[in-house]
């Protein structure tokens, strides 16, 4: 039984109209479980959210393009996400989660497959984070490919990963604004520490995940100020994303039409906000150029 509850069934539609080849950077398909079961021994059970649901949103908010990001309770099993990307036919790309031993031939299958990325978790409810070794290990041997690594990343936690970073040899993207606490202010460390990577020239951010950040009431306002300052610090390197389905939401589920709204308001600039969906992303992901 799914011990997640479901997205909205009907969000708003945007206030905005988003521009042509905007791209949500970070979304989730879920099952359904009778043709892609869940992974034994997951933290979470979700209930199904399925590719035909997730390109039904996308039509509705104006988004064309996306970046699935596997989810923790597919474990590495990717047959749905790279059944989605197919059915895409171009419009999607795929951020993988690896284990430790995955061979090259996996990689190259990936790879083909439109991954283009690989997500490591350091949330505590999802595991038993990697080591730095199997980090750079993994890294050294997707830089050939071109792909990049995506973090998730605990508040305070990203300042304790900050050596490692450094020794990144690829782009790395922290999910979720590093899921930093809004009510801690823009001084907080954990901010500082993630505003700080604007200097380091193959870090990227995502501002996605502004419930995640905030005290859990809609529209989650609070998380303004930082999705604005983040992109002003790191105008192409930054991206957005949904987070549709939205797991493991702990407060109001939120409205997508609303996330959709917020970005608009934290960043007012057309040409900032054009770098942000459309730009950004192409570049990453290797989308073609519009």
């Amino acid at each position: 039984m799914p011990d997640c509850p479901p997205p909205l069934s009907h969000p708003s539609v945007p206030v905005s109209r988003l521009p042509a080849g905007a791209c949500d950077t970070h979304c989730h398909v879920f099952g359904p479980a009778e043709r892609f079961p869940y992974a034994a021994g997951r933290s979470y059970t979700p209930p199904d959210a399925p590719f035909e649901k997730l390109a039904a949103l996308h039509a509705h908010l104006g988004l064309e393009r996306a970046v699935i990001v596997q989810a923790a309770c597919h474990g590495a099993d990717h047959a749905a996400l790279l059944d989605a990307i197919a059915r895409a036919e171009g419009r999607y790309r795929g951020v993988a989660v690896l284990r430790a031993d995955a061979t090259d031939d996996e990689l190259r299958r990936l790879h083909a497959g439109g991954v283009r990325g690989a997500r490591f978790n350091y949330v505590p409810h999802l595991g038993t984070p990697p080591t730095d070794d199997a980090v750079l290990a993994l890294a050294a041997r997707l830089a050939p490919l071109g792909w990049h690594l995506c973090l998730h990343v605990d508040g305070a936690a990203l300042t304790g990963l900050l050596p490692l970073l450094r020794r990144l040899p690829v782009p790395f993207v922290v999910d979720h604004m590093g899921r930093i606490k809004a009510a801690r202010g823009l001084t907080d460390p954990a901010f500082t520490a993630l505003f700080g990577l604007a200097a380091q020239p193959n870090a990227w951010v995502k501002i996605s995940g502004i419930d995640r950040i905030g005290a859990g009431k809609r529209p989650f306002h609070e998380g303004i100020p930082f999705m604005r300052a983040l992109a002003e610090a790191m105008p192409e390197r930054t991206l957005w994303g949904t987070d549709w389905p939205h797991p493991n939401v702990r407060g109001d589920m939120p409205d997508d039409g609303e996330v959709v709204d917020a970005l608009f308001e934290a960043v007012p600039d057309a040409g900032l906000r054009q770098s942000i969906l459309v730009d950004n992303p192409a570049r990453l992901y290797g989308f073609d150029a519009r």
